[in-house]
């Protein structure tokens, strides 16, 4: 188990979904991409049900963690994810969100986990730990 890695926006989703806590880190962080993402959740909810549980999900994470922020690092360290992505084919205007949580993990040299590892793809820098969710 590595000691410190970041949770990406959908790992932080669906927490409540993994089973097994050994595929997380011991200690895991997350950054303020993260809450800002959560944060657009509520706003863009088609029903007041999704929008409770999108505010729910926000309120969580505010609470569990001290996120780390985006610093002049990470914004250095993102010219080279969106040259990466660039190189790949790919937009980093397209995954946004996930270019600038990718930035802060290469900042702070850290794993990042993912349910979703294909966003990431080609960011040379980022070591990538898949991890699996159930379905239910």
């Amino acid at each position: 188990m590595t000691e410190r890695g970041i949770l990406d926006t959908n790992a932080v989703i669906l927490l409540s979904r993994i089973k097994d806590p050994a595929i997380l880190p011991k200690y895991p962080v997350v950054t303020t991409i993260t809450i800002a993402e959560l944060s657009v959740g509520p706003h863009v909810a088609d029903n007041e049900i999704e929008r409770a549980a999108r505010q729910s999900h926000l309120q969580q994470a505010e609470s569990d963690f001290d996120p780390i922020p985006f610093d002049s690092a990470a914004a250095r360290a993102f010219g080279r994810v969106a040259s990466d992505l660039r190189s790949e084919g790919r937009k980093h205007k397209a995954r946004a969100y996930d270019a600038l949580i990718a930035a802060v993990a290469i900042a702070q040299d850290l794993p990042l986990y993912t349910a979703n590892p294909d966003d990431f793809l080609g960011i040379t820098e980022l070591t990538v730990v898949p991890i699996e969710v159930p379905d239910n």
